[in-house]
């Protein structure tokens, strides 16, 4: 006698989350790149001399994004490095990366968090070490970025955008 098969199910994915229209939530990266760099050492080659103290350096984030298509958005990370000892610019990188994310099956209300947390977390590995690679091509050690908080960041912009709503709202009433 033939042993019968047995018939065996996929268990849904961890945590089984599914969007309201039973759609599996997916997020992905279709392409990322360069939209805009510039690295200047204007004193040099006089800044690449050793220095008796580290030089203060200054950066700056801003996140960006903006829809494509119904499902496809262009999220931009800008990174501004400026390093300066006493009054002397030492170098100043400016970094505009972007990448373009597919978000599917997500409840709207989750969109801003992803667009503004997540997908900079995917992208700033690939901009600091770009920002890494520049200041070293440069003449200068490499300047390696602290992780980002894109989380904090995302609630400080969401509260300075209440505050000036309500700032607005009180103006007009």
């Amino acid at each position: 006698m033939a042993k019968k098969p047995e018939e065996t199910t996929t268990p849904p994915p961890a945590g089984g989350a599914t969007a309201g229209n039973g759609v599996q939530p997916s997020l992905n990266v279709l392409a990322q790149y360069i939209k805009d760099l510039s690295f200047e050492s204007p004193n040099a080659p006089n800044s690449l001399r050793s220095r008796d103290k580290a030089p203060g350096i200054n950066i700056n984030v801003n996140v960006n994004a903006n829809p494509i298509s119904d499902t496809e958005y262009d999220v931009t990370l800008t990174l501004n490095a400026k390093a300066g000892a006493d009054k002397d610019v030492l170098f100043n990188v400016e970094l505009v990366y972007g990448g373009v994310f597919r978000a599917v099956g997500f409840p709207q209300e989750h969109m801003l968090p992803i667009l503004f947390i997540e997908c900079p977390r995917l992208l700033f590995p690939f901009a600091r070490q770009i920002v890494a690679d520049c200041t070293r091509n440069g003449g200068f050690p490499p300047l390696m970025i602290d992780p980002i908080d894109f989380a904090q960041m995302f609630q400080q912009r969401m509260a300075e955008e209440q505050a000036r709503a309500k700032v607005q709202a009180s103006g007009t009433a």
